[in-house]
């Protein structure tokens, strides 16, 4: 999908900006391409650079002010400098820039995850910042996510929902400040010992850490008179960047680890992760909404939390 305006900080006559992905979809570490199309507006402008910012919608908690959404800014690259635009001139800018590892998964097998991730397009013309131009991006999980996701599938792991939370993970090597967080429920074997698994990918150039925490059942005598209250127990693992049809049983690989994590045991070759960091830092603008059926809506104006629009129809989809 393209969505295109007229740059209303420049005003009218302003040139136009229309950013194309390449077809498909990108995957963490990997090269996100694609051009910048731009038209000269009625005069001609100096324009001082364009560049693409990668964005997310994030999920936030604050003791005080409760929980929230917000934006998110992951990435940024310029892929032109400064050149003239003449009035009426057409120009299109071509790009290829890598995505970070820890990039989200926004699909498996086509299927959306409900993580909406944007590239947002930045025209500086004469001391004047345009950011109205925001496309939707598409990412597909890593050969390794993928196998791990399967493999869960096959073990009888449910898909309850995915986000992405604001904050970092302790004693593991995370970059970006938020990270996704997959919920799945538990097959029969397991549903008497937890309620729910949730699922964290950390990918780094050489391997994927897989982060994994169990919202574990109480029993009769937990938390005081009456039971019934639980905990969460954390693990972490570390594999190499092979996919299903690499030599390695994944199956009985996320199986074991499922295992070693509702028994709370520690784990040969990892060791568990003492809990989640989090918070609110200026990254973050708060009270930003949802999209409207988890695609970018085409009306895009400078406040950044209006780049995401409320759950109506009034969104192109």
């Amino acid at each position: 999908m393209v969505f295109k305006r007229l740059l209303g900080s420049l005003g009218v006559g302003g040139p136009t900006v229309d950013t194309v992905l390449d077809p498909g979809a990108a995957r963490p570490g990997g090269t996100l391409s694609g051009r910048v199309r731009l038209v000269g507006g009625t005069a001609d402008h100096d324009v001082e650079h364009v560049a693409l910012e990668l964005v997310a919608r994030v999920e936030t908690e604050h003791e005080e002010h409760g929980d929230g959404e917000g934006v998110v800014v992951f990435d940024r690259h310029v892929v032109a400098g400064a050149f003239r635009l003449a009035a009426g001139e057409e120009t299109s800018l071509p790009f290829a820039v890598p995505l970070p590892w820890e990039t989200p998964a926004t699909e498996l097998h086509g299927q959306p995850l409900g993580i909406v991730l944007g590239v947002r397009t930045e025209l500086a013309v004469a001391g004047a910042r345009d950011k109205g131009d925001l496309d939707p991006l598409t990412v597909a999980p890593l050969p390794a996510q993928e196998a791990v996701l399967e493999a869960l599938g096959q073990l009888g792991f449910g898909f309850r929902s995915a986000d992405l939370e604001y904050g970092r993970i302790g004693g593991t090597g995370q970059q970006l400040p938020f990270y996704q967080e997959v919920e799945l429920t538990p097959p029969p074997r397991y549903a008497h010992q937890v309620n729910e698994i949730e699922l964290t990918f950390l990918a780094v150039p050489g391997a994927l850490e897989v982060v994994l925490e169990a919202d574990k059942r109480g029993g009769p005598f937990a938390d005081g008179p009456g039971g019934h209250g639980g905990h969460d127990a954390l693990s972490r693992f570390t594999v190499p960047h092979e996919g299903p049809s690499g030599p390695q049983d994944w199956n009985t690989l996320v199986d074991g680890w499922i295992q070693e994590l509702v028994e709370h045991r520690a784990s040969y070759g990892s060791h568990a992760v003492y809990g989640h960091e989090s918070g609110v830092g200026a990254a973050v603008v708060a009270g930003a909404a949802g999209i409207a059926g988890g695609m970018v809506a085409a009306e895009v104006v400078d406040e950044v939390g209006d780049f995401f629009e409320g759950d109506s129809d009034d969104g192109e989809g």
